[in-house]
């Protein structure tokens, strides 16, 4: 986390992805693109445009586009009069282009405060473009550039702590320990894949692990372990699923998101939301 002296704090995050700038901001600065690697999301791509990011029923993040300079950068400004957070965030995506056919992506959150009240939020944020989705968008672009996605996102909560939650998580997705080839198990919907390894070492990363209240509390009583799973799908049909928990202070939220590809893609969405959205029901009842 940065900070000046007229109160301006920053954090960001940054990945080297294949692709020209153009088809690089395709991925970071379309509808269609960032839904394809993240969550469902709009963008009118003008300045004076709206972002529109969905990451749940009523979790809809709305901004405003205050520069927009494809295929260089944009910056979307969102505001919050709650007071959970700080009134105002501008987010700066930013395409770097590099030797070899690759680029730099990165996003750079700013906020005023006069307090560090938000600092391990925002840092939790950082950690989280570096460490999840920032692979997703790598992964992407990758295996998967321009092709038409279907995705979805369920979430289920979990009663049981954190730990107890993700292990019962992991029985359902064996990992093969030498391979890191998953097959779900029985009465598990259908998943066959890899596992993409996750190996933090960068030393600011490892110590946002130990100062974010947020990746904290996902930590604790893991062992270590990361507790969240980004496989390249083989089966139903290609693609991956991002699948993680977090303690909401209470129970423990379990999500997943699953993005596929391919001919069958579309059809292979519809079944699969349907049997993981029934199997998560089951497995993590609502609380009566």
């Amino acid at each position: 986390m940065k900070k000046d002296k007229n109160g301006q704090r920053s954090v960001e995050a940054h990945i080297e992805v294949p692709g020209t700038p153009e088809e690089v901001w395709q991925a970071i600065a379309s509808g269609d693109g960032i839904s394809s690697w993240f969550v469902p999301s709009k963008v009118d791509g003008r300045e004076g445009g709206e972002t529109v990011t969905s990451f749940g029923p009523g979790m809809d993040a709305v901004a405003k586009i205050t520069a927009w300079r494809p295929p260089h950068s944009y910056i979307a400004e969102s505001e919050d009069d709650s007071g959970a957070g700080p009134s105002k965030v501008a987010t700066e995506w930013i395409v770097e282009a590099r030797e070899g056919g690759t680029c730099t992506v990165r996003v750079v959150h700013r906020w005023f405060a006069s307090t560090d009240d938000w600092d391990g939020q925002f840092e939790g944020h950082a950690y989280g473009w570096a460490t999840s989705f920032f692979r997703m968008l790598r992964l992407y672009l990758e295996h998967f550039p321009g092709q038409p996605c279907s995705m979805f996102q369920l979430s289920a909560f979990s009663q049981s702590p954190g730990p107890e939650t993700w292990r019962a998580i992991k029985s359902a997705l064996p990992v093969d320990a030498e391979s890191g080839h998953v097959r779900s198990g029985a009465g598990v919907p259908e998943l066959v894949g890899v596992v993409e390894d996750l190996d933090v070492t960068d030393p600011e990363l490892l110590r946002i692990r130990e100062t974010s209240p947020h990746i904290v509390a996902a930590f604790e009583g893991m062992d270590g372990e990361s507790p969240e799973l980004l496989i390249r799908l083989e089966r139903p049909a290609p693609g991956f699923a991002h699948i993680f928990t977090m303690p909401m202070g209470g129970p423990t939220m379990v999500s997943a998101r699953f993005h596929f590809f391919g001919e069958h893609g579309a059809k292979a969405a519809v079944q699969a939301e349907r049997d993981w959205g029934a199997w998560l029901g089951e497995r993590f009842p609502a609380e009566a």
